[in-house]
């Protein structure tokens, strides 16, 4: 299950429990939906919550990340998980943003806030 929020150019997303492929298509349509009306945009991903994710939905992530590399200026990832901050890490290798992650909401929070 996932929460979607939206701020100006700014999404956030909790991930609460396992992500499903319904889930990320989810924000999939609000981040399509922001683009229309902002040309780069930041997310908040919260993670810290999230007890792992269907391989449909992993599939589907690499897919819309590839098909959107420029369109994201900064994702901010929060997770203590080694392995989730591996993949953030590995997504971002694909993805013209600035990505980055952290152990606690209000140090991602911060640092998306920077002006650059």
């Amino acid at each position: 299950m996932l929460t979607v929020e939206q701020q100006n150019d700014l999404v956030t997303v909790n991930v609460m429990g396992e992500l499903m492929l319904d889930d990320f298509r989810e924000f999939e349509s609000v981040v399509v939906g922001e683009l229309e009306d902002h040309e780069r945009i930041d997310v908040l991903l919260d993670l810290s919550n999230m007890t792992g994710f269907s391989i449909d939905a992993a599939w589907e992530d690499l897919k819309f990340t590839r098909e959107h590399e420029r369109d994201f200026r900064r994702i901010a990832v929060v997770t203590s998980d080694q392995w989730l901050t591996w993949l953030v890490w590995l997504n971002g290798a694909f993805s013209g943003a600035q990505v980055q992650s952290f152990p606690e909401r209000q140090d991602a929070e911060h640092w998306l806030a920077m002006q650059e």
